[in-house]
Order: structure tokens, then sequence, then C-alpha cells
């Protein structure tokens, strides 16, 4: 492959990827991918050779929101109260999941062969929030990231058609935390 032909194809990915945030932003993770092509003025092919798989375009136009969720993790690690710095970044995540279409997409799984970098990404960055609250007695030794994250792609995945979906998420990720039993 010449130059010429690597800067195109560089060219190519940076205009599907702006045109694949575009059209995921406005309709989620069933963005059409032939529209998304049409409109970055590429084939179909070029659109599947850059991303194979719908799963590696959503990881891809979510990769800036990942990291900064991956960053925030990192900053509230030091925070004095665990549990309060634990539920400040999952209610975090559910606002990024439920303002940035498709990112609850990006991180649900397809399965347990399906290979995820979204989720493992923050996965490792809540890894030592979660594991400094279970240590402080704040949460439940068991719990995991993937059970935390999983809980917040089915809220968000079940409110993402309601009028009000922020509201909704939000009330309903509250009602997880909090429990069903009175005063605990």
């Amino acid at each position: 492959m010449s130059d010429g032909q690597r800067a195109d194809a560089r060219r190519n990915y940076a205009r599907i990827l702006a045109v694949a945030e575009e059209e995921v932003a406005a309709h989620g993770s069933g963005a059409s991918l032939e529209q998304i092509a049409r409109t970055a003025n590429v084939g179909s092919a070029t659109v599947r050779r850059h991303f194979p798989t719908r799963r590696a375009l959503l990881e891809a136009v979510s990769a800036s929101r990942i990291a900064a969720l991956c960053a925030r993790a990192a900053a509230l690690t030091g925070e004095e109260d665990s549990r309060k710095a634990l539920l400040t970044w999952l209610d975090e995540v559910v606002v990024y999941c439920v303002s940035a279409r498709g990112l609850a997409a990006a991180l649900s799984y397809d399965g347990p062969a399906q290979e995820n970098s979204c989720s493992a990404a923050i996965e490792a960055a809540g890894e030592p929030l979660l594991r400094r609250a279970a240590r402080d007695g704040a949460v439940p030794p068991d719990v995991t990231v993937a059970d935390l994250i999983t809980l917040i792609v089915g809220i968000v995945l079940a409110t993402e058609h309601h009028p009000d979906p922020a509201t909704r998420a939000d009330r309903l990720f509250r009602l997880a935390v909090a429990g069903l039993s009175p005063g605990t």
C-alpha cells in the first residue's frame, strides 16, 4: 500500500467516524451503516473494512466518552468517602449513557465469548473504586463492576424511549441503589 493510499484510508476512517458519531447520536445503536456510508461518501464495503461489526463502530464512536469516564474514576479513587465516590462515578456513567446514545449498547454484553473493549476499560477503571468501597463495608464484597454496569445498561436501554429518559433513568438508578426495603 502506498503512502497516498494509507492517507486516503486515514481520511476515510476519520470521515466515517465523524458521520457515525452524528448518526449514533441521532439514531442510537441502530444507526444505519448504509446511511453512514452514503453521508461519508464512501461505499458500504469501506465502512465494513474499517468497522467489521456494529460493535466495533459503537466502540470507536464511544472511545472518547469511555476515556473520560475512566479518567473520572481515577480522579475519584482518592476521595475520602468511598461509597460516595463510587456512587458519584456510577451516576456519571448513567448520565453519559443517557446523553450519549449508543454508549449503553457499546457497554452491553453479547455473550461470554464477546470481547468488549469498552466494558473492559470501564471495569478496569471502576475496580479500584469498588474494591475500596467493599473494603470499607459500603457495598457487599461480592458485587462486581460488571454487575453494576449491567444494571446501568439495563436501566438506560429500558428508558431510552421514555419522554424524559434522563429523569427516568436517574430515578431507577436511585431506586436500585436504595433498594426496596425501607430504612436500609
